[in-house]
């Protein structure tokens, strides 16, 4: 069996896990949730959105939160735009890793972002041209990667193909999404050899959902396709405004156990990580859906009960 040594998980919890949060976050938690996320050995945090702030309220002060976050050594702090507005935006608040985004079903680009395919990679070829001449990294987001929530149909050659024009126009990674959480193994390895015959696998990174349960399985199927790059978010937190019934992205508790039971090397700590998810769960008011954590939570406080 094919299985990479080591493992770079791309911490989601404070942008993708918060935007669908339906009580406002203050920015004070926020500040402290990613501050407690940068001391856990993770190297890459998705820090916030420059979005319109009226198309995404919870990601309004972006350019406060990115101005006050600690920048720790050695850890890349990514943030997403949608346009050049944005990317001027995220530039003035001293970001130097942006990400791009759209999507393999017309319908969800068309309800996401107001444009087809084909204008959304327009006006992305405009940023990451802007992006690159300004020496940053960027990153490509392929969302809907194993199915629509608007009922399209979504191909594997479809994801290779807007996956290809992302690279071509200067991507330095790309990331491929299970929106909704709809994806099962045999997906992923239909698609990831397709895309590693154009897209080399260093590369290439997989952002799973687990509203149907199968997150860590497709995680299992992309480490056997060695894949080495994962996306995840502390405590499983998430969800998509734009995606009815997505739930939380695959948690990193959860992937993190799965790893390193597994041997295999990550560099990070779960149990810092579990300290950053207990935090932002009394700042959202409710229970965080990563199975580990959970378990992880419920065995510390018997533990505690019997002493």
């Amino acid at each position: 069996m094919r299985l990479p040594k080591s493992v770079t998980l791309v911490e989601m919890g404070a942008r993708d896990g918060l935007q669908n949060e339906a009580a406002v976050i203050s920015t004070d938690d926020k500040v402290r949730f990613i501050d407690l996320l940068s001391q856990t050995g993770l190297r890459w945090i998705e820090a916030t959105s420059f979005v319109s702030p009226k198309a995404i309220p919870q990601l309004s002060d972006a350019p406060e939160v990115f101005a006050r976050i600690v920048k720790a050594p050695g850890v890349r702090y990514l943030v997403l735009v949608p346009n050049l507005k944005g990317y001027e935006r995220a530039k003035a608040a001293g970001a130097d890793a942006i990400a791009v985004f759209t999507a393999s079903s017309e319908a969800f680009t068309k309800r996401n972002i107001n444009m087809t395919i084909d204008e959304s990679l327009e006006t992305f070829r405009a940023v990451v041209r802007r992006a690159k001449d300004d020496g940053m990294w960027v990153r490509g987001y392929v969302s809907t990667a194993f199915g629509s929530p608007f009922g399209d149909t979504v191909t594997p050659q479809m994801v290779v193909d807007v996956s290809v024009k992302l690279m071509e126009m200067g991507c330095d990674e790309l990331s491929i999404g299970d929106t909704i959480g709809v994806g099962v193994p045999s997906q992923v390895e239909e698609l990831v050899p397709m895309l590693a015959k154009q897209i080399p696998l260093d590369r290439l990174a997989m952002h799973f959902h687990d509203t149907r349960g199968t997150a860590l399985s497709n995680v299992y199927a992309a480490l056997q396709q060695c894949i080495h790059i994962f996306d995840s978010s502390a405590g499983g937190l998430g969800g998509c405004p734009y995606a009815p019934g997505a739930t939380g992205n695959v948690g990193t508790e959860d992937v993190l156990y799965l790893l390193h039971s597994m041997g295999i090397e990550t560099g990070v700590d779960l149990a810092k990580v579990r300290a950053a998810s207990r935090f932002i769960a009394a700042a959202v008011g409710h229970a965080l859906t990563s199975k580990a954590f959970q378990a992880m939570e419920a065995s510390d406080e018997r533990a505690k009960a019997s002493t």
